[in-house]
């Protein structure tokens, strides 16, 4: 089942020592996306995020306003990569009856690139709207961390009502 949230995304890169099949230590970059208002609560998002995970130092070395605006999100298992789609959507100039291509980009989790298309055509296909996929490819992004808006209602007080 497929899901898209339309939100502000921000593309960071995270540096960190990592563990490396051999055991030894490797100093790596690895890019995840973090859903954010701007680029401080991006930065502190990605920090939280990337505490749970990593034991020792990490920098985050970039944060970038990401060019999609919506996510097309998988429940498969299999979907463990992340891949950009452009968009481009079809309409009809009425005063010169001429069509007219706009370009959208969507951020697509997918197993595969096969499964990336089916997932964009699973989500566009409830639409009304006219498009052709003009590209779609894989992207180095490690994961994405949605805001989570129950956890937030989760942690406000109760209050009691007024006998």
């Amino acid at each position: 089942m497929m899901r898209s949230r339309m939100s502000k995304w921000f593309e960071t890169k995270v540096e960190f020592e990592k563990t490396i099949e051999d055991g030894s230590q490797k100093k790596v970059k690895e890019a995840y996306t973090v859903d954010a208002l701007s680029f401080t609560e991006a930065e502190e998002r990605i920090t939280e995020e990337m505490s749970a995970y990593i034991s020792g130092e990490f920098n985050v070395k970039n944060i970038a306003e990401a060019s999609y605006k919506e996510i097309f999100f998988s429940d498969l298992a299999s979907a463990d990569k992340w891949y950009k789609a452009k968009l481009q959507f079809i309409t009809l100039d009425e005063k010169t009856d001429k069509e007219k291509r706009s370009n959208v980009y969507y951020l697509v989790q997918a197993g595969s690139f096969m499964q990336a298309v089916k997932n964009i055509e699973e989500v566009m296909g409830t639409t009304m709207i006219d498009y052709v996929i003009s590209s779609v490819a894989e992207t180095a992004i490690m994961d994405v961390f949605e805001h989570n808006a129950k956890k937030e209602a989760d942690d406000k007080p109760e209050y009691e009502e007024a006998q």
